[in-house]
Order: structure tokens, then C-alpha cells, then sequence
């Protein structure tokens, strides 16, 4: 191994410095707690990369869910009447879904109510909402995700359909009957009286969102502007962007498409609080985990100095024998590596696999311990969702791996700068 300049053996990281940097990276009886610290790295590394990975998929997972449920059922575009009621709604309906970006328009008698039912005497609050047959139809989150029952004849039948969760806390199935419980209703000599009607369930829907399919019940227009003493009006049209990311190019066209005076809200300013607060939680998840991969590679820094404590007179040998001190260096610098690197891989691959199967994990451990580990109740959704940024996994495996690198140089360098002759002369 000559130091002659431009020799191949003394080229930058030729065929010895990688020989040598296997060779420490393998377990001998002396270097057995080196190589231990070392395996913990690597463990480290790779649970870091993958919990990151997994984590920030589910975080994705839950945002990409709730909004499109959120504003799949509930629209996009508000417009509510000012000055005098929504009686044109109809018309206005029509002018608004001939607007350029729109794909719906959906007029809407919306009232909070009671749900009973006489076969099992639970009750709970309900979101009643009025609509028409041709608009319930074409919304999606509704029409394609009817479990029991059908749709069709939805306004002439005067029945109304009802969420999965709802339908069995009440203990109800299609053909069964509900009664609806309005504390609005008609007046009386002795002040207002309650409404109270039965209406037969025709369809059940499982929109896949525990407080939608726990709470809404649609009735056919005419029905809910009856129960709510409505006179010939609606609550508000709901507008269904082709883009939910539209809404201020949409504004403008849907307030000259109008016709009459009308106020306007977007499902951003409906759900900023909720969804600011996912975003945050998304962030600091991040931070928090990214100590996992930190510590890892503070334990690299640790076993390669302890390694380059144990190699001392290896390395003053080598140094005698014609080694360049960039030459140790990079012998140092590639062992190093070579943990932070494989374990970043690892890391990578075990991520996905448990990303791509994560709702397979959730249930087979909710089996083994007899719990529900995701209840819908609290997490608002019926599964556990995870959706995979590219952009975000290169991140996250970039940053490993500099992290990696940035740990070895400091052990590289002091390896480099050891003196041959005073190793030798004190081991």
C-alpha cells in the first residue's frame, strides 16, 4: 500500500478502504461491544425512517379522508339568501350549475332534530336535510354508498335514508319507521308545539365517516319544507366544485350567476380551525420523531469513536505502511456510512410495507388483544387511512442519510488526525 501520488491503490476509497471498512463493521470477540452500539445504530435508523414514514402517511391519510368526505357531503360554495327567502331557489339553482367550474348546485332545508324509533327506544339528535330527488342522486358520497334500500321513487315514496351508524343505534332497517321530533312546529293558543312524524326508512348509506353516518338523515324536499314550516324556501344551495381549491376564482361567477343578493361561505372557512390543528399536529409529529433518527446517529458518533479508541495501532500501522490521513479518514467515513445508509434503505422498505398494510396491522391487532385500537367515534373515520407523498418519503430518507454522514465525520477526522508514532508508543 504505497503513498506514491496517483498509485491505485491510494486513489480516493479504492478497493482497501472499503475491504477495511467491512472488516470493523464485522462483530469480532474483542470488538463485540463496538459492534453491538453499532447494530443498535442501525436498528435505530431504520425504526426511525420507518415510524417517520408510516406516521406522516397516516397524517396524510386522515387529511386527504376527512376532506374529501367533508366536502364531498357537504359542498364547497355556501350561498344563503339575504334580505328576503330562497323562494327562487329552483332558478338560482340552475344559474349557479351553468357556472364554469361548477358541477353541482343542490338546494337544501337544513334543521336539527330528534331520531327515535319504537322497536329498540333510543333516540338521538339528527341533522335533517331537505332535498331533491335529481340532486341527491348525483351526490356521490350519497349515492354511491347506499347499503339497504334504494333511491329511486326517493321523492314520491316520502321516506327519507338515514346513516349505517344511525340506522343501528336506532335498531332500524329498511321498511322500518322513524320518528322525526322537531321542537319548532306549528303554534297553538298555548305557544309553540312540538312536530312529531313518522317516516319509513328507504335507503341506508355508510358514507364511511362516523359523524355523518351517525347523525344525517335526507328527507325528500317537500317533506322537510313541511316539518320545518318552511314556505316554499330553503336553508341554502350547496355548490360542488369540479376543484375544491377554486373557490376564489368561483366566487365572483357565482355571485353574478346568482341574480339576487346572496351571502357566501367556503368549506375552508367552515373547517379552518379543524383542519389548522391537523396540520399542526402533523408538524410536530414530524419534529418529535425525527429525534428517533437524531439518536441514532449520536450513536454512530459514539461507536466509531469508540472504534477508532480500539483501532488506534491498526490505524499508526497503516499510516507507517504509506496510508494518507485521507485515506483513514475515508476508511472511517465509509464504516460509518455504511450503518447510516443501509439502515436509511431498511428503514425505507420496512416503512412501506407496513404503510401499504397498515389497515391489515390495525385489525389483526385489534384481534390479538380482544380492543378496538381505532375507534370511529373518536377518530371520526370507519378505517385507518394512509396515503404515501413521494415528495415527503425523499425527504424524510435524504435527511437520514445526510444526518448519517454529518455523524461520521467528526470520528473520520479524529481517526485521520491520530499521531502513528505516539498510538504505537503508548497502544
Amino acid at each position: 500500500m504505497s503513498a506514491e501520488p496517483g498509485s491505485d491503490s491510494t486513489r480516493p476509497f479504492a478497493g482497501f478502504e472499503w475491504m477495511l471498512a467491512s472488516r470493523y463493521l464485522r462483530a469480532r470477540r474483542r470488538e463485540g461491544f463496538i459492534s453491538v452500539i453499532a447494530g443498535f445504530s442501525f436498528l435505530g435508523i431504520m425504526l426511525g425512517v420507518a415510524t417517520l414514514i408510516v406516521v406522516m402517511s397516516v397524517m396524510n391519510g386522515f387529511r386527504e379522508e376527512l376532506l374529501s368526505k367533508i366536502v364531498g357531503v357537504n359542498g364547497h360554495i355556501f350561498v344563503q339568501p339575504i334580505d328576503q327567502p330562497l323562494t327562487d331557489y329552483a332558478a338560482v339553482a340552475q344559474r349557479i350549475a351553468g357556472v364554469d367550474g361548477v358541477t353541482l348546485a343542490v338546494p337544501l332545508v337544513e334543521g336539527q332534530a330528534l331520531a327515535s324509533a319504537s322497536q329498540s327506544g333510543n333516540n338521538g339528535g339528527a341533522l335533517v336535510r331537505g332535498v331533491r330527488e335529481q340532486d341527491i342522486k348525483h351526490i356521490p358520497f350519497i349515492a354511491n354508498t347506499i347499503r339497504e334500500g334504494t333511491l329511486a321513487g326517493f321523492d314520491e315514496k316520502g321516506g327519507v335514508a338515514i346513516g349505517r351508524r344511525l340506522a343501528e343505534f336506532l335498531g332500524v332497517r329498511v321498511g322500518d319507521s322513524i320518528t322525526i321530533i322537531s321542537p319548532r312546529g306549528s303554534a297553538t293558543p298555548m305557544g309553540v308545539a312540538p312536530r312529531i312524524k313518522s317516516y319509513p326508512v328507504v335507503a341506508v348509506f355508510e358514507i364511511g365517516m362516523s359523524e355523518f353516518d351517525g347523525s344525517f338523515v335526507y328527507m325528500p324536499m317537500q317533506e322537510a319544507q313541511a316539518f320545518f314550516n318552511r314556505d316554499g324556501d330553503v336553508s341554502l344551495i350547496e355548490v360542488f366544485l369540479r376543484n375544491a381549491d377554486d373557490v376564489d376564482t368561483a366566487r365572483d361567477r357565482i355571485d353574478a350567476a346568482a341574480g339576487r343578493p346572496i351571502m357566501m361561505s367556503d368549506w375552508r372557512q367552515r373547517n379552518r380551525t379543524f383542519f389548522s390543528a391537523l396540520e399542526v399536529e402533523r408538524n410536530v409529529m414530524f419534529l418529535i420523531l425525527t429525534l428517533i433518527v437524531l439518536v441514532a446517529a449520536l450513536n454512530i458518533i459514539s461507536g466509531l469513536i469508540m472504534l477508532v479508541k480500539d483501532k488506534s495501532e491498526d490505524i499508526a500501522i497503516l499510516r507507517t505502511m504509506g496510508a494518507t490521513r485521507g485515506a483513514v479518514m475515508r476508511v472511517f467515513l465509509i464504516t460509518g456510512a455504511s450503518i447510516g445508509i443501509v439502515g436509511t434503505i431498511a428503514g425505507f422498505f420496512l416503512g412501506l410495507v407496513i404503510t401499504l398494510n397498515v389497515e391489515r396491522i390495525r385489525a389483526f391487532m385489534s384481534w390479538l388483544t380482544d380492543t378496538n385500537l381505532f375507534p370511529a367515534e373518536l377518530y371520526f373515520l370507519s378505517r385507518l387511512p394512509a396515503v404515501i407523498e413521494p415528495g415527503e418519503v425523499v425527504t424524510v430518507v435524504t435527511m437520514a442519510i445526510v444526518l448519517s454522514l454529518i455523524a461520521t465525520l467528526y470520528p473520520s477526522w479524529r481517526a485521520a488526525r491520530l499521531d502513528p508514532v505516539e498510538a504505537l508508543r503508548y497502544g
